[in-house]
């Protein structure tokens, strides 16, 4: 299985409408990959919370119409990162787009733990409160977004519902690069499975971006990353090493401790 993270870089002197021609002429570009994934909001930029309102679209809007064109041109399933998404009643979600190699939509995730202590993300945009996973032909992949990297229950209820592969597109600070690294490799050894995150490169309202995007196996294993810029990381997987681990090292297995675990 090959995957291709497009590590994007988001110039605020670039406009949305050229941003969104050229990334999905860059998702053309990893024909023969079968999955390719995407950044968080790399239509705006995670940070540029002011403009979260005017930027939103409703979930089959531009964004929607140019990533399933892209995704069906390409022939790849296509995580296509995360959009400003402006509900039905108004309400805006952070939400991840998944499409077929078909075109169609396959999954859509609302972002389950918003980004801010209060502010920014957390107080303007509304929570998503289910858990996502997607049958591909080769695996099954859970979908997270971003700060959902802080919480490794998100990722365990993943595995609960089948996940063999995480997949979670970010708009993650410079400054805490060091955590994004750490936390990509204990999400994948905690829960024996692989991990593929995506950054943005870049400066969104005045932050600059970790870049350095990731492929971690079941083992925490790095196989690939990215430097600090614009790039495509492709990597090549193999689905079956998961399997393969849970059973050379049962560690899921001998879990005692859940949601339904007593207490007092």
């Amino acid at each position: 299985m090959r995957a291709s993270l497009i590590q994007i870089g988001v110039d605020e002197d670039e406009s949305v409408d050229s941003r969104r021609r050229r990334v999905a002429s860059l998702v053309r570009d990893q024909a023969g990959a079968d999955l390719v994934v995407l950044p968080e909001l790399w239509t705006t930029g995670a940070f540029a919370f002011e403009s979260f309102a005017e930027a939103a679209e409703p979930l089959e809007g531009p964004t929607y119409e140019a990533m399933a064109k892209a995704a069906s041109d390409a022939g790849v399933w296509l995580h296509a990162g995360s959009i400003p998404e402006r509900g039905p009643d108004g309400t805006l979600y952070n939400t991840s787009l998944v499409f077929s190699p078909s075109g169609d939509l396959a999954a859509t995730y609302r972002k389950i733990h918003r980004f801010g202590f209060d502010k920014g993300e957390a107080v303007l945009m509304g929570a998503g409160a289910e858990l996502v996973t997607l049958r591909l032909p080769d695996t099954t992949i859970g979908i997270a977004t971003c700060y959902d990297l802080r919480f490794p229950e998100l990722f365990r209820g993943l595995v609960d519902a089948g996940a063999e592969m995480f997949v979670l597109s970010a708009g993650w600070p410079e400054r805490r690069r060091s955590h994004w690294t750490l936390l990509a490799q204990a999400r994948a050894v905690e829960n024996q499975a692989y991990v593929l995150a995506c950054g943005t490169a870049g400066t969104h309202a005045g932050v600059p971006q970790a870049g350095h995007s990731i492929v971690v196996d079941p083992w925490g294993e790095v196989l690939g990353e990215a430097g600090p810029g614009e790039e495509v990381l492709t990597v090549d997987l193999d689905p079956t090493r998961v399997a393969t681990t849970r059973e050379q090292f049962p560690a899921l297995k001998d879990r005692l401790l859940g949601l339904d675990t007593p207490r007092r």
